[in-house]
């Protein structure tokens, strides 16, 4: 056993050898497969010789009449495994392969990574129809960074601060009012001997749910052992299908199962369009005007539907252009600052000409609710068992809606403000 691991552990070797020198220290998908199979069968061999050799050393022990026991002195502490934020992994593939090797029927047990991810901690069973093992935190992270998403796969949800909680339901308080307004907290001019009159908040209770949306992935055992597709397909793609759902309810959500979007708030502000102005147009008056509707624009960022972005760039308003890109110009970020705020093309617009196409938003109008710091993870060889196929789920539990339920009145003029401004349809 031990002159056939050798052999193993060389060809291994050798394949690390060849992806260090023709191809930069990167294994293809090939090479990957087979380095994979090499070091399960060395796991196994290794296992065969420990068992063998506790074998003989128990055998020997009884045979001259020596009781074998260990020392009281002796302390047992945890297994470096522990630490390892990728529980002793190289990548998710890698541990959901271990996983599925260590479920299926006539299984010899569990490997010393998976030992470690399955000890008694309440987040795993003992074998069985409920089986389950504790996610590697780093593999957890990758996840959750994914659904923020980064420069290069920007999505709405990144623009909202999450309020965490551990409810099923929040219960916000509503006030409406304005220091100018009849209602709520109000001052006063008084005289030194005069009585003071009073006045209560304007407060109103509201309940906002916290539902969950899921990423329901299925994997057969190919995919499965091609660990570099599967490992991407499950971080990326996973990821980035509950960072668009998540962005998309808070645009534009009916609140039913899933976040009121801002789009379906009552305090929803939609700008007339100009007189006379053109079918599926933007004009700088409708920029201008939408602008001056926003409470504290100048924490305001523009979502615009991607087909208005040629209209936009170049726009002008008394001979000055009202966009203009970033610091680097058009080699970083081309979607500029519109009116000084910052501009991004979503997919959550709606299309040009039609409400929704463009819109002003401040996020400190929309509440966030986020119940736990990552997603929930489970996995299940038995759903599909027939199928040959493993199921992956995560589950991101989250809530949302606007603040208020209806525009603020202005002090001196008849217009009304609001943390979400819209541009009316353009027939």
């Amino acid at each position: 056993m031990k002159e056939k691991l050798k052999k193993l552990m060389a060809s291994a070797q050798e394949l690390l050898n060849i992806a260090d020198t023709n191809q930069g220290g990167i294994m293809t998908a090939e090479q990957e497969a087979e380095f994979s199979g090499y070091e399960t069968q060395m796991k196994s061999i290794k296992a065969q010789i420990d068992r063998t050799s506790s074998l003989v050393a128990l055998s020997e022990g009884f045979e001259s009449g020596i009781r074998i026991t260990r020392p009281e002195s002796i302390i047992i502490g945890k297994d470096r495994l522990e630490d390892d934020r990728k529980g002793g992994y190289a990548c998710l593939g890698e541990y959901a392969l271990d996983v599925m090797s260590a479920v299926i029927p006539g299984s010899t047990g569990l490997s010393d990574r998976l030992k470690i991810l399955a000890a008694p901690s309440g987040q795993a069973t003992s074998r069985g129809g409920d089986e389950s093992f504790q996610v590697p935190v780093d593999f957890r992270e990758a996840i959750w960074q994914n659904v923020y998403g980064t420069e290069t796969s920007f999505d709405i949800f990144s623009l909202f601060n999450p309020t965490p909680t551990n409810r099923s339901t929040v219960q916000i308080p509503k006030d409406e009012s304005t220091p100018w307004g009849t209602t709520g907290v109000q001052a006063y001019w008084g005289s030194e001997s005069g009585q003071m009159t009073g006045s209560n908040p304007a407060t109103k209770m509201d309940l906002v749910p916290v539902d969950f949306l899921y990423a329901f992935v299925l994997a057969t055992e190919d995919l499965l052992a091609d660990l570099p597709m599967f490992n991407n397909r499950i971080t990326q793609k996973s990821g980035d299908a509950i960072r668009f759902k998540a962005s998309n309810a808070i645009v534009s959500g009916d609140g039913i199962g899933k976040p009121k979007g801002f789009m379906n708030g009552g305090s929803l502000v939609t700008v007339a369009k100009e007189t006379s102005q053109s079918t599926a147009s933007i004009v700088a008056q409708n920029i201008a005007n939408m602008y001056s509707r926003l409470i504290s624009p100048q924490r305001g960022f523009w979502l615009v539907s991607p087909d208005a972005f040629p209209q936009l760039i170049t726009m002008t308003l008394n001979n000055n252009p009202i966009w203009i890109p970033e610091d680097g110009g058009f080699t970083q970020k081309p979607n500029g600052l519109l009116l000084g705020q910052p501009m991004y093309l979503t997919e959550h617009n709606s299309t040009l000409g039609t409400v929704g196409d463009i819109v002003f938003v401040n996020p400190d109008g929309y509440l966030l609710l986020q119940r736990s710091s990552a997603p929930e993870y489970a996995e299940s060889i038995h759903l599909y068992f027939d199928y040959n196929i493993r199921a992956f789920r995560w589950i991101f539990r989250m809530g949302g809606q606007p603040y208020s339920n209806a525009a603020v009145s202005t002090f001196k003029t008849s217009t009304t403000r609001s943390h979400f401004v819209t541009l009316a349809t353009r027939p």
